[in-house]
């Protein structure tokens, strides 16, 4: 189970610190598909960061398997990290456009230390699940579509084989073809590995047609104090 406990973040300081996530309480499920909806600036965002462990709550704590996470990034252990993957919004500026896609999507093998000879093998396993041929893999960024680069950031989510995988508006820049096939990527992922997935979206319809169960983001804390637009 990944869960958030009574987070809070905030940002700023002083007169202008605003409250983004307000005491939010929220589990994730091995197998699971979890959704997360609500309007832009509820908070969304920044709670996927959190459960990603990159982000270190201000209040509260998130709990992974049973074990109080503390820190964040690097500060959490290698073992902890590499059970939670997070796949981002956007993937031009999730990845770096001086890398070509095959060691866009090698990364987390070569930063969780993998045995070089296991590189080839699970690089094929996970850019077959989504679509991505060989011939793209050669390609840097700028020479692919957004949704190619968004199989490639998916891709390398998967990479490690995460128990969890946390997925902000991943869907949000493709046409609706391209949005299917790549949640049908990530269902046949799932079934293969049984990952809890945390699908965060604006599109209700959607969450409601391929989630288990779908939460709004209002209805799991009570915001601190009211303020501008939140992250």
């Amino acid at each position: 189970m990944l869960s958030a406990e009574q987070v809070t973040v905030r940002y700023g300081r002083g007169r202008q610190r605003i409250t983004a996530v307000a005491g939010a309480s929220l589990a994730l499920a091995p197998g699971q598909r979890l959704g997360l909806t609500g309007p832009s600036g509820s908070g969304k965002s920044t709670l996927a960061q959190v459960l990603a462990l990159l982000r270190a709550p201000d209040g509260g704590r998130v709990r992974l398997d049973g074990q109080v996470v503390t820190g964040a990034g690097l500060g959490v252990p290698r073992q902890l990290r590499r059970r939670v993957q997070l796949v981002w919004q956007s993937p031009r500026a999730a990845v770096d456009p001086r890398l070509r896609l095959d060691r866009v999507v090698r990364e987390p093998l070569i930063a969780h230390g993998e045995p070089p000879e296991a590189h080839s093998r699970l690089l094929a396993e996970v850019t077959e699940a989504v679509g991505l041929t060989r011939e793209l893999l050669t390609r840097y960024p700028h020479e692919v579509s957004d949704g190619q680069l968004q199989r490639a950031a998916l891709a390398r989510a998967l990479v490690l084989r995460p128990q969890y995988l946390i997925c902000d508006e991943p869907t949000a820049m493709l046409d609706v073809s391209t949005q299917a096939s790549l949640l049908a990527a990530l269902a046949d992922r799932q079934q293969a590995g049984g990952a809890g997935i945390l699908l965060i979206t604006h599109d209700r319809v959607l969450a409601d047609h391929w989630c288990d169960e779908v939460r709004d983001i209002r209805d799991l804390s009570l915001r601190a104090q009211p303020g501008p637009v939140r992250v």
